[in-house]
Formats: C-alpha cells, sequence, structure tokens
C-alpha cells in the first residue's frame, strides 16, 4: 500500500516521521517546490520541526498534488482547514477508489462540513474508506519521540484496525475507533475551548476556574456530538477529553496562545498576525456556531468564543457572563 501526506507543516511532518516507522517510502505533496529542495538538502522541513531529520532516499516528493494522488492509495490530509478547498480544488484525478484518512483539525468552514462528509461528496470516497485521525498529540512532542496516544476512527472496523498499525511506533500508540463524526467534532471544538482556556488566563482566572471551565467544554462536547450523531462513544477516551486538556493547557498550543493574546486586548488580526501560524479554532468557532443554529445545542462556552471574535464583544465582559451558567 502506498501512502501519501498532504500538507506540510508541523503536524503533516510529525505524522510523515510516524509513517516512515512503518513504511519504506511515502509520496509527500509540498506546495512549494523551493521548499522541497531546501527540504531535500538540509534533510528536514525547512520550516517546521527543524529537529526532525528524515531519509530524504525514502520520500518521493512532488509540487503537483495530482501526481502524489495519483500514485498512492491512502491519502493523509494534513492541511490546514482554512486552505484545504483550495488545495483539494487542484485535484483531477479520480479519488473514488482511494482511502482518505483527514488529520486535519477543522471543519470545510464554506460549508459548516465534516472534511470526510466533503470527501464524500465532492470526491466520491466511500465512506468505509473514510477515517480520522485525532488525540492529544502535538506534533513538537512527537518529533522529540515522545509518548503520545493517538485514535484512528472509521466506520470500517476493518480499515480503523488497518490503519492503526500505519500509525503505531514505540512513541506513539494507537487505538481504532468507528466514532468517525464524533472524533471529528471533537477534534474541532477542542480548539474552541483552548482558545477560551488562553482567554481566561490572560483574564487572570486560576487553575481553579480553568477545571470548572473544562469540564463544562467536556458537556458540551457531550450535547452536540450526540445531537449530530447518537452513537455509543466515551467522551473520556483521550480521543475526546485527552485532545481537550493538551490543548487547553499545553504551552505548544496555538490555539491557547492565541485566546491568551485575545484576552490581552489584541484584535484578531492582529493576534493572526503576530502568531505567524493558523489558529484553526478561529475558523471552527464559526463553523460550530453557524452547524448550531440549526440544532439549538447548548454550548455557552463556543458561543461566547463566537461573540468575542466574530461580534468583537470586550472578553473580560463576555466571560464574566459565562461565568454565571457554571455550577
Amino acid at each position: 500500500m502506498s501512502v501519501a501526506i498532504l500538507g506540510s507543516g508541523s503536524w503533516a511532518t510529525a505524522l510523515a516521521k510516524i509513517v516512515l516507522h512503518n513504511e519504506h517510502e511515502i509520496n509527500w505533496y509540498i506546495r512549494k517546490q523551493e521548499t522541497i529542495d531546501e527540504f531535500k538538502e538540509i534533510r528536514r522541513n525547512p520550516n517546521h520541526l527543524e529537529w526532525a531529520y528524515f531519509d530524504i532516499s525514502r520520500i518521493h516528493f512532488s509540487a503537483d498534488i495530482n501526481t502524489v494522488v495519483d500514485q498512492s492509495d491512502l491519502i493523509v490530509l494534513a492541511i490546514p482547514s482554512p486552505y484545504l478547498t483550495q488545495t483539494l480544488s487542484e485535484i483531477t484525478v479520480d479519488m473514488s477508489q482511494k482511502k482518505v484518512i483527514s488529520a486535519v483539525k477543522g471543519m470545510i468552514s464554506d460549508e459548516n462540513m465534516l472534511v470526510t462528509d466533503y470527501m464524500q461528496k465532492y470526491f466520491n470516497v466511500k465512506e468505509c474508506n473514510l477515517g480520522v485521525i485525532t488525540g492529544p498529540c502535538h506534533a513538537e512532542e512527537i518529533a522529540l519521540e515522545r509518548l503520545s496516544f493517538l485514535t484512528v476512527g472509521c466506520k470500517d472496523s476493518s480499515n480503523a484496525q488497518e490503519w492503526t498499525k500505519l500509525f503505531d511506533t514505540p512513541y506513539v500508540r494507537t487505538t481504532p475507533s468507528n466514532d468517525v463524526e464524533g472524533l471529528e467534532y471533537a477534534s474541532v471544538m477542542k480548539n474552541i475551548y483552548a482558545i477560551a482556556a488562553g482567554m481566561c488566563k490572560s483574564l487572570h482566572y486560576g487553575d481553579n476556574f480553568m477545571a470548572v471551565l473544562l469540564t463544562n467544554a467536556m458537556h458540551e462536547i457531550i450535547r452536540f456530538a450526540k445531537a449530530k450523531s447518537d452513537v455509543p462513544r466515551d467522551i473520556t477516551d483521550s480521543g475526546y477529553l485527552g485532545d481537550v486538556l493538551v490543548t487547553a493547557y499545553s504551552n505548544f498550543s496555538r490555539n491557547r496562545q492565541f485566546g491568551q493574546m485575545i484576552g490581552m486586548g489584541y484584535s484578531v488580526k492582529a493576534a493572526q498576525t503576530e502568531m505567524e501560524m493558523v489558529a484553526e479554532g478561529y475558523y471552527g468557532t464559526k463553523a460550530i456556531w453557524m452547524t448550531n443554529q440549526e440544532l439549538k445545542v447548548d454550548i455557552p462556552i463556543v458561543e461566547a468564543v463566537y461573540k468575542i471574535l466574530y461580534e468583537r464583544k470586550s472578553a473580560k465582559a463576555i466571560i464574566r457572563e459565562l461565568t454565571k451558567k457554571f455550577q
């Protein structure tokens, strides 16, 4: 089975490192040819995870996405959600027989659609061949080979089981799941809660309140995921709770960092410019909020973050009001 990585960011780089532990070769789509040329020269990604070196002879790089997709059986999507539709629009080869795993931590914001649903609708990928990979796993720690845990979701249990082997290494342990929608929504919503956590940190709320905030966040995920897909799920599994915790607490979390800057008084544009990285929770907030206009699920933390980011309300005032809804 030939495996492709689409994307050149830190998460794509970490996933490539994992897959190369189990596969002799991979195909890797990187948009800019100059990035590929420099990667080959210095044997590492010139822009991300500079301590992760690769055996370049085992990687087939290409700036032509159709070449990579056409020559691969399994496609791992690791492109930030704001750029995903533009990148995928360049694909002209048939994908109906491909297997696709989404490692995207966001939604298709233009259509408020999950990535797996988008691939099924527009690229005719079979539902049984669509999966997700998620969990409490910062790319930086994978590059350092610190023990991490991932959940691989697919509605076809045999595919889920097979794909766990692809990502299983001495420093990454994987678990199969059939809750594709629940895992996808959790991976989007955890970024929103990390933004909220960052705001609260800057507003001098302490650890006691942070615990209450994240407890309520988990209840929101439970209610929202159940409204979208009422399948059995244990929200305390690492693919749900673990992912929320590490994204909300870790200094590696760009969404937490983004929230801290907003809490300090930065505008959205100023925070995005200074970070020079994509905080996917900004886009995920709007996508979840829009989706919820029809569902009407009680998700007050998401509502609060939306008001602060998109209605430009005072973070201090909105978070103060939010605290009144907690017990």
